[in-house]
């Protein structure tokens, strides 16, 4: 399995945001508290599903038990302009109960069954990204042992590839962290080096 470009740049700036949300200032751990907040309030973040996906998101962190591993790992196959329906995802995961009232909140509103399609493939992805580090792609075959590039391949089957740090990263995907960057200077934060 491939991860299409477009889950791969939502990827990183889905667990941004949960890394964001996850430490206070004095460094304590305060995520449950934070999703709570932003739980109670998903009427007013449904305005901002089709332009900031990823920050709506995380409503739903921690809120799927996946089953039906084949299912999602076709999700993360596709790109942007060809999402199934979220119905088609059924046999795939379960939503805990408060996910499942909130997931009956976003539906109702415009693009909330392609917003929770997309939701369901990020959380995914933050469950193998929680189990392993580095880009994630299924193999087909079962070499086990590290090949001659320094890659490894996990007990679940997924390549791991060690990352150098001089992969170059989308376009996309710098435009939003540039953009990013330039909030936060404005906001009064120092620079990022």
């Amino acid at each position: 399995m491939s991860i299409s470009p477009y889950f791969l740049d939502l990827r990183s700036a889905y667990q941004s945001e949960v890394d964001d949300l996850r430490f206070d200032s004095e460094g304590r751990d305060v995520l449950h508290q934070r999703l709570a907040g932003k739980r109670q309030e998903i009427g007013f973040l449904v305005q901002m599903m089709g332009i900031s996906p990823e920050m709506v998101a995380v409503v739903f962190h921690q809120g799927f038990d996946f089953k039906g591993k084949a299912v999602m790992e076709h999700l993360l196959t596709h790109d942007a302009d060809v999402f199934p329906a979220w119905g088609s995802l059924a046999g795939g995961f379960e939503l805990k109960p408060w996910a499942e009232d909130l997931a009956q909140i976003v539906l109702k509103a415009p693009g909330g069954d392609r917003f929770l399609t997309l939701t369901a493939g990020l959380e995914y992805m933050a469950g193998l990204q929680d189990a392993v580090s580095g880009s994630i792609v299924r193999m087909d075959e079962e070499d086990e042992d590290e090949d001659e590039d320094g890659d490894r391949e996990s007990e679940e089957g997924l390549v791991i590839f060690e990352d150098d740090g001089e992969g170059e990263e989308s376009g996309d995907a710098r435009a939003r962290q540039e953009a990013g960057a330039d909030w936060l200077v404005q906001q009064g934060f120092d620079q990022k080096d």
